[in-house]
């Protein structure tokens, strides 16, 4: 029983430093500072040695640390399976489904890209420029440990209708131009304008403004074509620029943090939710910040929101002399909110804390859409208050007999 605990507390520790890290374990900055650095690592590795005479000089030492980060990468992948069934989301798959799950989302076939051509050249004989070009995957699994790249990769996920539209426009404009270039100067340039696809080279680079200079336009209706182009081009290709920039001020305004699924998932209020419910919660969370010594909520004040500790520490005054330690993952406020009163008990931040605040407007914009996850929400904080009150009871009778 004990192996079996200890076991799972392993499996559990495995989780937090790779998929929660920051806050989640201590040792979790220094695994993902370390991954990083030694992905950076292997992009100049990767760049010297196409570079014959570092090539020739050091071949033993990049072939033994590309070696030696395929056995990191390796072992950080298998870590990643294994401890996968800790996910809350996957946590009620049987162990097996929930590995296969996991292992297929697009980042973990990035992480097994990164590093299964290596062990597979030992196996087949494979030219080796591929296996070059297959150590650039090790890159994109920056893409795991850069916020700004996963809030790049939700953006376009976000706008990709209007990002298709921009490119169905800037394409159709592409035709036109080239089409229009090769009626008016393919007697003059045969050689240059002499069929659409070769005028579509002129075409690219009018439009994105680059304008090498190796194909022009030598007639007056030609060139007067060619300014059309390179107006249009300055507007058409901004255009998907400004499609990314408003995505990005939208999810910043929308949401002031990156929510972890973990996080939001272990708190226990809603720890029973799937998928989707959980997903429509974070919509409506945002985030603020305390520091010590500064109230959270005060006795007296309007219940308009709960809260989640996502990082640091928070005291409850129970009452004077008795007091309550909030850590990372705990909740309060949410009766306060349900049953429209005012909270009881000062909460005060004893470090710097940073909590996940579901407010009463969004709380209500919840129970519109989603009346079924309220109703969730409610059964689990009325457990909540039952399973407290036989502690309460207790607490006032201790009190009652040192009165007494």
């Amino acid at each position: 029983m004990r192996a079996t605990t200890a076991y799972r507390r392993l499996r559990r520790e495995v989780h937090d430093v790779l998929e929660v890290a920051g806050d989640a374990h201590p040792m979790g900055r220094v695994v993902n500072g370390f991954i990083i650095i030694l992905i950076f690592l292997n992009a100049i590795a990767f760049a010297a040695d196409t570079v014959p005479e570092l090539a020739g000089r050091y071949r033993w030492e990049f072939a033994a640390f590309n070696a030696f980060s395929v056995i990191v990468f390796t072992v950080e992948y298998a870590l990643r399976i294994w401890s996968a069934v800790e996910i809350p989301m996957l946590s009620r798959l049987p162990r097996w489904q929930a590995r296969l799950r996991y292992a297929m989302r697009p980042m973990m076939i990035i992480d097994l890209l990164a590093f299964l051509p290596w062990y597979l050249h030992w196996l087949y004989p494979l030219d080796l420029r591929l296996l070059r070009v297959f150590r650039l995957f090790r890159l994109l699994m920056l893409v795991r440990y850069s916020p700004a790249l996963q809030t790049l990769g939700r953006v376009v996920t976000d706008e990709y209708r209007a990002l298709l539209g921009a490119l169905l426009v800037i394409l159709i404009l592409l035709l036109f131009a080239s089409s229009g270039m090769y009626l008016i100067e393919r007697h003059m340039q045969p050689d240059k304008f002499g069929s659409i696809p070769q005028a579509a080279w002129w075409a690219l680079a009018t439009l994105t403004t680059v304008g090498y200079g190796d194909v022009v336009p030598v007639t007056p209706l030609g060139k007067m074509l060619g300014g059309v182009v390179m107006l249009l081009g300055v507007g058409m290709i901004a255009l998907p620029v400004a499609i990314i920039a408003t995505g990005f001020s939208q999810e910043s305004t929308r949401h002031q943090f990156v929510v972890t699924w973990g996080m939001i998932a272990r708190v226990p209020l809603f720890g029973s939710m799937d998928y989707s419910e959980i997903a429509e919660i974070t919509k409506v969370l945002y985030t603020r910040t305390f520091m010590p010594g500064v109230p959270i909520v005060r006795a007296s004040d309007a219940g308009d929101a709960m809260f989640i500790i996502a990082s640091g520490e928070a005291v409850v005054e129970i009452s004077p002399g008795q007091h309550a330690l909030l850590k990372e993952g705990d909740f309060f406020g949410e009766m306060a909110l349900l049953e429209h009163r005012r909270h009881k008990h000062d909460v005060v931040a004893k470090t710097r804390c940073r909590v996940y605040v579901l407010d009463s407007m969004s709380l209500a914009r919840l129970e519109r859409r989603h009346p079924e996850i309220m109703q969730q929400i409610r059964k689990m904080a009325e457990a909540r208050v039952l399973a407290n009150e036989p502690t309460r009871r207790q607490g006032r009778k201790r009190k009652a007999s040192t009165t007494s």
